[in-house]
């Protein structure tokens, strides 16, 4: 399952979806730069529409569909940022949407969803796709896929487009990855940028079948049941996801549960902003390949700010 995606189609989607998501701000610390001795500069994906880079993505495909489709509404699966996403997108469009949430996704997400206007159905986690497909025969609506969606993942390689038109000299691009809807069109848009660039996928150990797939060269299977923090990242990567993630030369850095856990105190402590977990795990890579990334220019993507903040609890 491959999927042609260029840097013109997340230029088109950048196009398309400037006057409806915030182009959110970079922030530094001086401090880390100094402990890692790299300059750090995190795009604040947080501040976004609906709290994450989602709203990109969904916001790209929904204003793509024809008038005749947007009618019969989209729908998703989604543990939570997506959902939320295509929910406020349909909502500006206006039109139906209908998504499917697995039972343990955290109210927060639960709620933010239902405040958009979406119908929700749950089920359980191993469950949402078939969910999702029975309800889409019952509808009529647009599946509009997390990330193995065309426009979606050009509409996420807007975040580092952006990255790269202030910051034109990084030599290194890092963003979480789960599905792989981020990652995939970050690469894109990294390799178009600065094809010397390193592209680096963030992962927590708990799910690590991108960092499997990566060294073996082949799609492996999810991880079933994992416990992480990371709940943004608990889906299995995407078959085109993966095939453009071989592309354009991803390198996945795993990361636990305490580094997670400790980066994400990180930005609420030292820099006063609000990440989700699964966003952290970039500044835990970073970390975590400290010696690798000494005298670079490193270019951040934090995922999201939607958190109940349970992991606070932890340690």
């Amino acid at each position: 399952m491959g999927l042609v995606i260029s840097i013109a189609d997340v230029r088109e989607a950048a196009d398309r979806i400037r006057d409806h998501v915030h182009r959110t701000p970079i922030l530094s610390s001086s401090w880390l730069d100094q402990d890692l001795a790299a300059s750090i500069v995190f795009k604040c994906e947080n501040f976004q529409k609906v709290g994450a880079f989602k709203a990109r993505g969904a916001c790209n495909a929904v204003f793509s569909l024809s008038d005749d489709a947007a009618a019969r509404g989209v729908i998703t699966h989604s543990s939570g940022n997506h959902a939320a996403a295509l929910a406020w997108a349909a909502a500006a469009r206006g039109i139906p949407s209908y998504v499917v949430m697995p039972r343990t996704a955290p109210k927060v997400k639960i709620e933010a969803v239902r405040s958009y206007g979406a119908e929700i159905r749950f089920c359980e986690q191993h469950e949402r796709e078939l969910t999702c497909s029975a309800w889409q025969s019952e509808t009529g609506a647009t599946l509009v896929h997390p990330f193995e969606n065309p426009f979606v993942i050009a509409g996420q390689g807007t975040a580092v487009l952006e990255l790269f038109e202030e910051r034109p000299d990084l030599d290194v691009v890092i963003v979480p990855v789960g599905g792989g809807g981020l990652c995939s069109g970050s690469a894109i848009t990294t390799r178009a940028m600065n094809p010397d660039a390193w592209i680096l996928g963030a992962e927590p150990k708990a799910v690590d079948d991108a960092a499997r797939s990566m060294a073996t060269g082949i799609r492996q299977p999810r991880v079933e049941n994992p416990e992480t923090w990371g709940d943004g990242l608990l889906t299995g990567l995407g078959a085109p996801n993966f095939e453009l993630m071989k592309t354009h030369g991803v390198r996945i850095v795993t990361v636990d549960e305490d580094a997670i856990v400790d980066a994400a105190r990180f930005f609420l402590e030292r820099m006063k902003i609000v990440v989700e977990p699964s966003g952290a795990t970039v500044l835990a890579g970073l970390i975590a390949m400290r010696s690798e990334i000494q005298g670079k220019r490193v270019g951040a993507v934090i995922s999201g700010g939607n958190t109940d903040f349970a992991w606070l609890a932890r340690g």
